[in-house]
């Protein structure tokens, strides 16, 4: 059994201990992207001016000179976030994989404000991949600007301080009366100004200042955090510039396919090899063993072409012998079966028990039952996945559609035989991730690949390839017993949550009981347990990991227990939120969970979307919330549904308390595209697997939604407080779905306990 959990594990732990080296130039053949060695030459005082950056270490920003070994003494070796030209054009390198979220976008807002840069002036640049210059480079479960806020605000003060101090000493007057606005120094006493270009060469050799230091803006100080802006790659990316990964081109590349076996943890007995190689355009076939590691390299055959279509038809006459003795036999509706007959056998062991669960049933006024389940869900994002590999003077040199470089580069290195300095990445921008490019498997193939090829390859897997071969949001089933008191009020919870493990000792990825709960339920009298099925198709991080589908089952249970309650919905949403129940609550500082925080966001929203308004016949209004990916999100929907069962969705309002926004274009962007995500992932998103195969293989038979059915108004509102920001890409999803039951009830009378809503026989209207 392959035990995914362990393999994360394992892949965080090479992280932790990884200490990045020097890094080669790429190749003349290679795209337009700058090394590290090549960025330090640009940055010598003639030349660029001032370069700059803040590595994270540990739980202090510490100011860090790069340990370069440059063959130019007048290189610069002051990190590498910031580079100011003569001519004042601002280059700032975002460190972070962008994968549609706006991070590049957002990153260079926050350098900038601190800069008091003109923004016009600034180009963004995506960062090769270096730990060791630029901390954890990863994007994923809405922490990149949690994780950067500090780090980056302290880089743009740190240039600006020593910008300051450049002109301060030119002009013999004291620091504290020169000023920096718009990339311009000003003394106003003599009326003398320059702009930060004339001085970037002085400014860098001022000595780097202590980010202790640093006196960075408060919120009412911000000049460019919270306005809107257009994303610094749109142009590129409407006019079909090549920025992805499966864009690349190098001089001399080769393409290749990879095929495994479809049913997870198969291995290859042997294959038509002959009959391949003989195919028009095919340059080599073979067979490769792997690491026998999900998150790695699992078996299969490798083809190798003269361009892609020659290796896809090739692939589609391959034929290959797979040993099945190890692979899976899962199946979603022997689960689903299984799930719903034991769901009413409470376990004996529970993992959380709080109060007296028993004594508050039997004094209940009022008790609820209900069972809800959710199934498998694929990622699939637009761009399959791809690498470019090239194995050269005893380096793997790539370029990567990633969401964690980090994670990738020690699995990468493993996969390959050499030393993790000998891996150099380079980070494209990625057509869409979701959680599934959290894990390296197809660069650790296309490494492995490389190894066997004398040029540079290119893996291109298939849409196919992408449906079989993902790492599955896990589905989920769960019983669930409510007691309201005489008071109305929420008094006793019981779940019993039936999930997956990878290993037969704890939850496969991603289907674990979401800590969040915790905090947007709490019941004086709770009793949490679960049962494990033993599951070999691979799980992953899914858009909003836990949350995405659990926040369903429990905020729609919620409304079955108001309503039992006989009071205002909202009214008892509030009521459970604001209880205080210590034993409830983590102890974990870094957790930023605010009642009132939580109160808020409900509160507008229940405003926002005229709760308690009459509607129309065939009518329906329903509200959730949730704390997820330390946001706080309440979401409404508002809806009429025919005879026909068929949804006409009139709108959506989103209210999020996820501190000061950065870019509020994007924000606004990444709140509705997170729930019209959500929404198609409640309608219409299933996996099925039978005999450990995927049956869903491309997207005919996984309606993602399509345009015309897209809701026409979202609306999103943001409460901006004074904690530091949190994540967006995440957070505005997982309340929608509980939201839309809701509504569907309200406008219906019927109770939506499982997922997708298109089995339940609903549609949406166009």
């Amino acid at each position: 059994m392959v035990d995914t959990q362990s393999n994360f594990a394992q892949s965080d732990a090479y992280l932790s201990a990884l200490i990045r080296g020097v890094r080669s130039a790429p190749p003349a053949s290679a795209p337009t992207t700058m090394g590290r060695r090549t960025f330090f030459k640009l940055a010598g005082v003639g030349a660029a001016g001032l370069v700059l950056g803040f590595h994270l270490g540990g739980a202090a920003f510490a100011a860090e000179t790069a340990n370069v070994d440059t063959p130019d003494g007048n290189d610069q070796a002051m990190n590498a976030f910031i580079r100011i030209a003569p001519d004042n054009t601002i280059t700032i390198y975002s460190k972070c994989p962008e994968i549609g979220q706006g991070i590049k976008t957002s990153f260079g807002v926050i350098i900038a404000d601190e800069l008091d840069a003109d923004w016009s002036h600034v180009v963004m640049e995506q960062a090769d991949i270096n730990p060791k210059v630029y901390g954890s480079q990863g994007a994923g479960g809405s922490t990149s600007i949690p994780h950067a806020w500090d780090q980056l605000r302290q880089a743009g003060a740190g240039a600006r301080a020593m910008l300051i101090a450049a002109a301060a000493g030119q002009w013999a007057v004291d620091p504290s009366q020169v000023t920096a606005r718009d990339s311009i120094l000003t003394h106003a006493a003599s009326g003398r100004s320059a702009t930060y270009g004339s001085l970037a060469a002085a400014a860098a050799k001022m000595p780097v200042p202590d980010p202790k230091s640093l006196k960075l803006k408060s919120r009412a100080d911000y000049r460019l955090i919270g306005k809107r802006y257009r994303g610094v790659d749109d142009p590129k990316v409407v006019s079909g510039k090549p920025l992805f990964g499966i864009d690349v081109q190098l001089t001399g590349m080769v393409y290749a396919t990879y095929t495994k076996c479809p049913a997870a943890g198969g291995k290859v007995r042997s294959f038509n090899v002959d009959e391949i190689k003989g195919e028009r355009g095919v340059l080599d076939a073979f067979a490769v063993d792997g690491t026998g590691m999900m998150v790695e390299v699992m078996p299969g055959v490798a083809i190798i072409a003269r361009d892609t279509w020659s290796a896809f038809q090739a692939r589609n006459k391959l034929r290959v012998d797979w040993d099945l003795s190890e692979a899976s036999s899962d199946s979603t509706s022997q689960f689903s079966a299984q799930a719903r007959n034991l769901a009413a056998s409470f376990p004996q062991k529970s993992d959380d028990n709080v109060g007296d669960v028993d004594k508050s049933f039997a004094n209940a006024a009022k008790t609820v039952e209900a069972y809800y389940e959710y199934p498998f869900a694929a990622h699939v994002p637009l761009e399959p996945m791809n690498t470019t590999a090239h194995w050269h003077d005893g380096i793997m040199e790539m370029w990567v559609p990633t969401q964690q470089p980090d994670r990738g580069l020690p699995l990468i290195a493993k996969v390959a035989g050499i030393a993790p300095e000998k891996v150099v990445m380079h980070q494209t921008r990625v057509g869409g991730g979701f959680g599934r490019r959290l894990v390296n498997d197809y660069a650790c193939e296309a490494a492995a690949i490389a190894r066997k090829v004398s040029a540079p390859v290119k893996l291109q897997w298939t849409r196919e390839d992408d449906f079989a071969h993902d790492f599955y949001r896990p589905a989920g089933y769960h019983q669930f017993k409510g007691a309201i008191d005489k008071g109305g009020r929420l008094d006793a919870w019981r779940e019993h949550f039936i999930t997956f493990t990878a290993d037969g000792k704890k939850e496969a990825s991603g289907a674990n009981l979401t800590d969040n709960l915790r905090y947007s339920i709490k019941a004086p009298n709770l009793r949490r347990a679960k049962t494990m099925f033993p599951l070999r198709i691979p799980t992953g991080a899914w858009r909003a990991p836990g949350d995405n589908a659990q926040v369903f089952a429990a905020q729609s249970f919620m409304h079955e227990l108001s309503l039992a309650s006989g009071r205002d919905h909202v009214e008892f949403l509030i009521d459970a939120v604001t209880r205080d129940v210590p034993e409830l609550v983590a102890k974990d500082k870094s957790v930023n969970f605010s009642p009132r925080r939580a109160v808020d966001v409900i509160k507008m929203c229940a405003d926002k979307a005229g709760w308690g308004k009459t509607l129309p016949k065939g009518g329906g209004l329903g509200l959730a919330w949730c704390y997820s990916h330390a946001g706080h999100v309440a979401q409404a929907v508002e809806l009429s549904v025919d005879a026909g069962k068929r949804i006409r969705i009139a709108r959506i309002v989103v209210v999020l308390d996820v501190g000061p926004i950065i870019d509020m274009a994007g924000s606004e962007a990444q709140a509705q595209g997170a729930s019209t995500d959500a929404l198609s992932t409640a309608m219409g998103l299933k996996i099925n697997i039978e005999n450990g195969r995927i049956e869903e293989q491309n997207y005919n038979a996984y309606p993602i939604l399509r345009m015309p059915f897209a809701p026409m108004t979202i609306e999103p509102y943001f409460i901006q407080s004074d904690n530091p920001p949190t994540g967006m890409g995440e957070p505005a999803f997982p309340a929608l779905a509980p939201a839309l039951g809701n509504a569907i009830f309200a406008a219906t009378g019927e109770r939506v306990r499982r997922l997708p809503l298109r089995d339940l026989g609903y549609s949406l209207a166009a």
